[in-house]
């Protein structure tokens, strides 16, 4: 089992709302990607989603995209994210970190080779944007084997047919897109996602967390009254383009611990 079960399940009995992270791993300098890790935990982050580098991240916004041409000028690859979970494992052995990307990375490798890599590093799971559950039930039975789980999106767009199949295939959460777009962009309509995530648990059983386009506390706290988690990535890659240099692990931790003050608040 990963740490992922766990850790909502500990949530939930204190009626807490899990407040997932992301970053890109390398970006904005490959030093400061475990103290980075670090400083969202720090802040109140359940769950880290650390981004591998890739030079075409279709679904996401401008900032995202920008995350992983800085990453990519220092050459950040699989192998380096792999060595930032290990490292970050050696002091935090306890928050669950999940790889998100696209397919081309891991086909470069091998499915079995990612998975050995990734159970080996300490990560908990993936979400590969690119693999849509009718189309990788053996990897996502070959991840659970291996104590790992395989985490896919849902969108406005996605059909009964799909959720059922993101209910037999996924593991850990499930992630809702809750814009028709990219990531950053537009503003969530919250009676729409709580009637969207109401249809979606009536098929899925796992958690449900919600992101692409929260961007503050109060929109944090709008989703949770309805999603089992928030994912926040835009926003915050954006304090870290802002942040003067030294600042920029201080300020990450300040920005989360606003989000989950609002959480809990």
């Amino acid at each position: 089992m990963s740490r992922i079960e766990p850790t909502f399940t500990a949530l939930k009995a204190q009626n807490k709302t899990a407040l997932v992270t992301f970053i890109t791993a390398g970006d904005p300098g490959p030093e400061l990607t475990v103290p980075l890790m670090h400083a969202l935990v720090a802040g109140g982050a359940d769950v880290l989603e650390l981004g591998v580098p890739f030079s075409d991240p279709m679904a996401e916004g401008p900032v995202i995209q920008r995350a992983c041409e800085r990453a990519l000028k220092f050459n950040i690859g699989l192998k380096d994210v792999f060595a930032f979970v290990r490292e970050f494992r050696q002091t935090n052995a306890t928050t669950p970190v999940v790889l998100m990307g696209y397919a081309n990375p891991i086909e470069r490798i091998g499915q079995s080779e990612f998975i050995r890599c990734a159970k080996e590093s300490g990560a908990d799971g993936a979400i590969v944007v690119d693999y849509p559950p009718e189309e990788c039930q053996d990897f996502a039975s070959a991840m659970r084997d291996n104590g790992l789980d395989l985490i896919f999106l849902l969108a406005p767009t996605s059909t009964t047919e799909r959720v059922k199949q993101v209910a037999q295939h996924g593991g850990g959460f499930s992630y809702y897109v809750s814009l028709k777009g990219v990531t950053g962009s537009g503003a969530i309509d919250t009676d729409d996602v709580a009637r969207r995530v109401s249809a979606i648990r009536e098929h899925v059983k796992l958690p449900i967390g919600v992101g692409f386009g929260i961007r503050d506390g109060a929109t944090a706290k709008a989703v949770a009254q309805v999603a089992d988690a928030v994912v926040i990535g835009s926003r915050l890659i954006e304090v870290l383009e802002t942040a003067p240099h030294n600042e920029i692990i201080e300020a990450a931790r300040m920005f989360v611990s606003g989000i989950r003050i609002s959480l809990d608040g």
